[in-house]
């Protein structure tokens, strides 16, 4: 999730009110632990609303790469830079939903 930076303090901490276990915290980021998955708050200079971004994991970022572009996905590797050798990319679903594709084994 990225939130505008006005409003990251008072979501992570109403995360925390719920009682949901937090991993990580940072002045920019959290993470809380949601049993099977994980959610994680990014702090988002310059964003006026917050927009909810996804994660696939996969063990194979060439065959998903393919496989998300046959179902009208659109690289967006620009939104975000992500760490030298990072075994995955950005891509948009047909809804401008940005999801992170990450290889993992």
């Amino acid at each position: 999730m990225k939130v505008p930076a006005n409003q990251f303090a008072d979501t992570v901490e109403a995360y925390r009110q719920l009682g949901i276990p937090l991993l990580e915290h940072s002045e920019s980021h959290a993470s809380f632990d949601f049993g099977p998955i994980r959610l994680h708050i990014d702090k988002a200079a310059g964003l006026r609303q917050s927009q909810v971004w996804l994660e696939l994991i996969t063990s194979d970022a060439g065959a998903a790469a393919a496989l998300v572009a046959a179902q009208g996905f659109k690289r967006c590797d620009e939104v975000e830079p992500l760490p030298d050798g990072y075994s995955g990319f950005w891509v948009m679903n047909p809804a401008a939903i940005v999801h992170l594709v990450s290889e993992q084994e």
